[in-house]
């Protein structure tokens, strides 16, 4: 999906427990710090669907297993109407996605404990600048109930 970069992030082993890297202001693909906050999702809950018209997202799931729903609305896009699915989370799916403006995006908990996804924004949260869909929205051509992955 065009401005959707999937980034494999470091687990440092050390003998207490890793340490789990998500961003880092060298980064290629870092572009500006806005706030970081962290979402907890209990198993089967489902938060979707998110847009924001200016700020770019960074997850990392450093606790637990998320899958991340995208779908491309933004008309201009090469990738227009595309949907596409990821599991973020620890042991083998531990990354960085970032998600550009003007993608809509949601998820839900995959483990059977909540689960933790970090966001490190480029912006401070403004609610003016996002739009929230219910998770049945008519918009996103995908059903939490019958979830169909499609990995990039």
């Amino acid at each position: 999906m065009e401005g959707v970069r999937s980034i494999p992030l470091p687990v440092i082993s050390t003998a207490g427990g890793p340490v789990l890297r998500m961003l880092r202001a060298d980064s290629p693909h870092f572009s500006a710090f806005g706030e970081i906050y962290f979402s907890v999702v209990n198993p089967g809950a489902v938060k979707a669907w998110k847009r924001h018209r200016l700020q770019e997202q960074n997850f990392a799931c450093p606790c637990g297993l998320i899958r991340l729903v995208a779908y491309d609305a933004r008309e201009s896009s090469s990738t227009f109407g595309t949907l596409v699915s990821f599991t973020l989370g620890l042991p083998d799916d531990y990354r960085l996605l970032r998600i550009p403006p003007g993608v809509l995006y949601g998820f839900t908990a995959l483990s059977a404990y909540p689960a933790v996804l970090a966001n490190c924004a480029d912006m401070v949260h403004n609610p003016d600048e996002a739009e929230t869909l219910p998770p049945d929205s008519p918009l996103v051509p995908y059903s939490w109930s019958r979830p169909v992955c499609f990995n990039p």
